[in-house]
């Protein structure tokens, strides 16, 4: 059975962070995030505060001292070579002028709802996911569109699939 919270590191724009536990569809429209931390109290921040909400595999170690600092372990903000999952590829310039690109489903949660969930560039780092909310989001620019895989366009725009062609054949003269 899947948890009812899942764990998330929380990063605000002041640099801190905090790691902790929320719902799947942590309240997107509400005016705060609330999550669980680690010690059991409910922490509630404003979404104004909210850099990013990275769903994590596991929490950092109190110990290691560069968990500290990446949290998130979120090495790589860019696609180094184009994604082969499907969805749009997003470049996004966050409001304190850090750049992030990721995948996101090409549907209506684009435009509707008060944020955008993101696939990074990392899917092997501890970062599964990335919650962006959209008062963090200062520019979003497409980068491209990855179709589904085993799709032709040729079967899909409903094109003839055989060459028509160019030069009619010339009757053969009766002998």
């Amino acid at each position: 059975m899947a948890s009812l919270r899942k764990p998330v590191i929380v990063r605000k724009f002041s640099r801190d962070w905090c790691a902790g536990y929320a719902t799947p569809s942590f309240g997107q429209n509400a005016a705060e995030l609330e999550i669980l931390d680690l010690g059991g109290k409910v922490l509630r921040i404003a979404w104004e505060q909210v850099k990013w909400v990275c769903y994590v595999r596991d929490f950092p170690s109190p110990s290691s001292a560069n968990d500290s600092a990446n949290p998130e372990r979120l090495i790589h903000k860019r696609f180094a070579i184009r994604p082969r999952t499907p969805g749009l590829w997003l470049r996004m310039t966050l409001t304190d002028g850090e750049e992030l690109e990721g995948l996101a489903a090409n549907d209506r949660s684009l435009i509707e709802g008060a944020g955008l969930l993101l696939t990074p560039p990392d899917t092997r780092s501890n970062t599964q996911r990335i919650y962006l909310p959209r008062q963090a989001i200062q520019s979003l620019e497409v980068v491209g569109l990855i179709g589904a895989p085993g799709r032709k366009r040729g079967e899909a725009a409903g094109l003839p699939t055989e060459q028509p062609d160019l030069f009619p054949r010339e009757p053969e003269p009766a002998e």
